[in-house]
């Protein structure tokens, strides 16, 4: 899911050089503009969808958590299939560190990249807090804290990362649908309905809503996505390196019976070289 920005091979010309320098940082400027967008989108679409739900449900907290993940998972396909090819579709730092760290990804891009991620989360809540008569800015009360949730967010931060990046190794087109179905599920499956992503979790601290979470209770989320962020990179080189030396033994394998069977037919060609030197030698 990553995007290059330029080749490290050297310019021809300075004519060259310039074009190529301005070539690549409109690329990064789009893909931080999508970044921005998609961040933005995403979160509207989660504080948005929870407080339409909430109204709606009637005082029914399944039904609300219901529309709440429908909506999330929906928005998220449409995202990602929308911007993945400008800038890779992260809009979650967990992504962005994860490629930095699979050196996809420069680390002056990085933060141009969780920058964006940061400040159109924010600006997505204040969208949705404007679509619905709300304060542009609330200081959530949603209580969000314990161990089983911190666990919650370490295995729902672990599985998604490991959605993405082996599904985008193997099967790039899938991804959209991937991480949409996986966030679908994992709204149920955890007790922290998964937020697995840092700067969703800051942005939704400024919304006293269905999906929001108090400022004091954001450190341990986050704490607990980088840590399943982690875990999910070190299992996809791990798993990495188990296929790459899979992959070369039968090719050693391949190139030793090679060599096995030259070895056999140097020695049989030059056993029959002496026989036949010995036999055919004329006496004197």
């Amino acid at each position: 899911m990553h995007r290059q920005f330029g080749s490290p091979r050297a310019c021809r010309g300075s004519v060259e050089c310039a074009s190529n320098r301005e070539s690549k940082a409109m690329r990064l400027r789009d893909a931080v503009v999508a970044e921005f967008l998609g961040s933005a989108l995403l979160l509207a679409t989660v504080v948005g969808s929870g407080i339409m739900g909430d109204r709606l449900a009637g005082g029914n907290v399944g039904i609300a958590l219901l529309a709440n993940t429908l909506a999330t998972g929906a928005g998220l396909v449409a995202l990602i299939a929308t911007f993945i090819s400008i800038s890779g579709a992260h809009f979650n730092p967990l992504v962005t560190l994860a490629e930095v760290c699979l050196g996809k990804l420069r680390w002056k891009h990085a933060g141009a990249y969780i920058a964006a991620q940061a400040t159109g989360a924010v600006a997505g809540v204040v969208a949705a807090h404007g679509m619905f008569d709300l304060p542009l800015f609330e200081v959530s009360r949603h209580v969000r804290t314990g161990p089983s949730q911190w666990w919650s967010e370490v295995v729902a931060s672990f599985g998604l990362l490991t959605v993405i990046l082996n599904v985008a190794k193997r099967r790039m087109a899938f991804v959209p649908v991937a991480v949409g179905a996986y966030i679908t599920a994992a709204y149920w499956f955890t007790a922290s309905t998964s937020f697995a992503n840092p700067t969703v979790t800051i942005a939704r601290s400024f919304t006293d809503t269905f999906a929001g979470i108090r400022p004091v209770d954001a450190p341990g989320f986050i704490i607990s996505e980088l840590v399943g962020g982690a875990l999910a990179v070190l299992l996809f080189r791990w798993l990495e390196r188990s296929h790459t030396s899979s992959q070369r033994a039968p090719e050693a394998a391949g190139e030793q019976q090679t060599r096995d069977g030259g070895r056999r037919l140097r020695e049989v060609s030059v056993d029959k070289t002496k026989k036949t030197g010995v036999r055919g030698t004329p006496r004197r």
